[in-house]
């Protein structure tokens, strides 16, 4: 077993400094030694077997068992090593790889079956976490979506409120009192942006107990309790008609087989000027099937979409699209803030949870990182309207509605709806 991963090995990692002791003790060089020293132990022939099989569940899931050890360096440090070792990907070209990946696309539609009941079981495995796992990584908003990044230098604080300003310029927020549907809206940090510096009348629906909660005490002692309501409800459930339509890091979690029902529902709750924007997850390449590691321990149920996949359910709607952005490394920065600040906190997080929630969320968010900055992930923001005339007719409109909201907050300076617990301090 040892003498077939090395080969594997050898094949995926041509650059970098990797050093990987085996479970009969024999450490092997890989990479050509320059760069970062990364030095990974397997403790076991099975975590040898596994990772042989099926690298991109198996490294992971003994990582996070404690059947493999990083004895120098980091997660980050050592996907750095892998994939810019193998750009292309080659070691999911094996005939045993290909085949495994085959299957799990035919079986993809049962993964992502997320009727009512299913959805809100998926967003409790990973949104009812304790909150204060959250607050060890997060902005103060506790955005826990990908961030805008106006400069190299933007600090997470600052990208993320910077998100907020873009996606609400996107929304042409025209004038005060507009009705707004947040889909899937978290801690409410969206929501009272746009109440707090747009005027808007908000509804966010949730399926987490933890994060309804906690919105619904940030819109109290904001004072947004005539502007600002959130609803543990199901987007399906919703029968209001709306203005405005947002869904940020939402989508990802409906499953491809309800994307015309998703569409379909969004058309019925926008009124016919209205305007939509959508910030999901997509992925550069064609449909594939979601991380196998991630599905099983992190996004129960959550997919990935290729453009491709989502444009026909938009057509089919009857909706029309005004205008699409892609966002490439903002969040990879973001993520690589999270690990950062994951990390600097981790003992902290054992002590929540355990060393192997740990190991998990290490390779959650290092894994993440990679995939937007290596690989096929990147942000679709997509505009979507009844009338192509609900927006005006060039982009400048975008860059002048965030100048004009930067001026807002920076009038009202303490521009964050505060957490309870900040309240009180």
């Amino acid at each position: 077993m040892h003498a077939l991963l090395h080969r594997f090995i050898s094949t995926i990692v041509r650059r970098g400094n990797l050093s990987v002791t085996y479970a009969n003790g024999h450490t092997r060089q890989y990479g050509g030694e320059h760069g970062k020293a990364v030095h990974i132990r397997f403790n076991s022939r099975r975590a040898e077997r596994g990772v042989l099989a099926n690298p991109e569940f198996y490294f992971g899931h003994y990582y996070a068992e404690g059947e493999i050890d990083l004895l120098k360096g980091d997660m980050y440090d050592f996907l750095e090593a892998v994939f810019t070792g193998d750009p292309e990907g080659e070691f999911q070209q094996r005939p045993w790889m290909k085949a495994i990946a085959a299957l799990r696309y035919r079986l993809r539609h049962f993964k992502e079956f997320n009727v009512a009941h299913r959805s809100r079981k998926n967003v409790q495995h990973h949104y009812d976490l304790t909150g204060a796992l959250y607050d060890l990584f997060l902005d103060k908003d506790r955005q826990y979506s990908c961030a805008y990044f106006e400069t190299r230098e933007t600090d997470l604080e600052a990208a993320q409120l910077a998100k907020k300003r873009h996606i609400a310029a996107k929304m042409v927020m025209s004038r005060p009192g507009l009705s707004v549907l947040d889909i899937g809206c978290g801690w409410g940090g969206m929501a009272l942006y746009l109440a707090r510096y747009l005027g808007a009348s908000v509804k966010g629906v949730t399926l987490s107990d933890e994060q309804l909660a906690l919105a619904r005490k940030r819109a109290e002692i904001g004072g947004f309790g005539d502007s600002v309501r959130f609803e543990l409800e199901d987007y399906r459930h919703v029968r209001e008609q709306f203005d405005r339509l947002v869904s940020v890091g939402m989508f990802e979690h409906v499953g491809r087989p309800f994307y015309d029902q998703y569409f379909q529902q969004c058309a019925r709750l926008l009124k016919k000027d209205g305007v939509m924007l959508l910030h999901t997850i997509g992925r550069t390449d064609r449909p594939s099937t979601t991380n196998a590691f991630i599905e099983k321990y992190i996004f129960p149920g959550g997919y990935i979409p290729s453009l491709s996949e989502v444009m026909p359910a938009i057509e089919r709607s009857g909706l029309k699209i005004t205008d699409i952005e892609i966002l490439r490394l903002h969040y990879a920065e973001t993520l690589k803030a999270w690990r950062e600040r994951f990390m600097n906190r981790r003992d902290e997080a054992k002590a929540l949870y355990d060393e192997r929630f740990c190991r998990m969320w290490e390779f959650y968010l290092a894994g993440s990182e990679s995939a937007f900055r290596w690989q096929n992930l990147v942000i679709f923001q997509i505009q979507i309207a009844h009338d192509q005339e609900a927006v005006p007719l060039t982009r400048d409109y975008i860059h002048e509605a965030e100048a004009c909201l930067r001026a807002i907050e920076e009038r009202q300076v303490d521009g964050v709806a505060r957490f309870p617990q900040e309240a009180a301090e």
